[in-house]
């Protein structure tokens, strides 16, 4: 089955750390370009990250320096870790990914930033 299941949303004060995961399963992983959005309420849903098979990465300028994508191939694993966070990046985040075309997204996860 071809799915993508993220996990470690949650809440945190302003100033603090998450680490958010994907699980990637029935895709040729390695060779796959993977991102995270985010999408906060009443607004459009934006990219975040974005790390490519040669692992270079692309980010927002709202969260360089602060936020790091990376990847495990040997696990299926991406991961963004999220530092220095501020009130708004309170948002939903998705881990996305295309396959023949289509975008894939996993189910989403919430991250609530405190001020």
């Amino acid at each position: 089955q071809v799915q993508l299941v993220e996990s470690g949303g949650g809440l945190v004060q302003a100033g603090g750390s998450l680490r958010l995961s994907c699980a990637a399963s029935g895709l040729i992983f390695r060779s796959k370009t993977m991102g995270w959005y985010r999408q906060a309420p009443g607004k459009q849903r934006e990219l975040v990250a974005t790390i490519f098979s040669d692992i270079s990465t692309n980010y927002a300028d709202s969260v360089k320096g602060r936020f790091t994508i990376s990847r495990d191939n040997a696990k299926n694993m991406v991961y963004l870790q999220m530092n220095s966070l501020k009130a708004e990046d309170t948002a939903v985040y998705y881990c996305n990914t295309k396959r023949w075309g289509a975008d894939l997204w996993g189910q989403g996860n919430q991250v609530t930033v405190s001020s």
